[in-house]
């Protein structure tokens, strides 16, 4: 009986440690993916850099959380001579669930702009 109790004492805490690895990997990955597709709706020839950071931000309240699309820029840069749109998302980083501290997490999306 003791020993049922340490085991799955252990397997418990084991468990919750690979669950929350997973949340955090979908949260990264979901953020990479929402900056990606902004930074290719803000890199369209009719639109500006500015229309992707929206953008952005709505695919992160929709997939996510709104509390993780609050800091979201968009500049221009270039790549061997080529104009580059990115979108920066900075984003809590969930270690006890979907809570954790603020700007833990800061991915990248880029996308060639169309008018060049």
């Amino acid at each position: 009986m003791a020993d049922f109790a340490m085991v799955s004492g252990l397997l418990m805490l084991i468990f919750a440690m690979v669950f929350q690895l997973g949340l955090t990997l979908h949260v990264r990955n979901t953020l990479i993916s929402c900056a990606a597709e902004g930074a290719r709706l803000g890199a369209r020839a009719d639109a500006q850099p500015g229309d992707g950071v929206a953008r952005a931000r709505d695919l992160i309240g929709l997939s996510l959380s709104s509390r993780f699309a609050q800091d979201v820029t968009a500049s221009t840069s270039a790549v061997d001579g080529v104009a580059v749109v990115v979108i920066r998302v900075q984003a809590p980083l969930p270690l006890i669930g979907p809570f954790g501290p603020s700007e833990g997490l800061d991915v990248v999306g880029r996308a060639f702009q169309e008018r060049q």
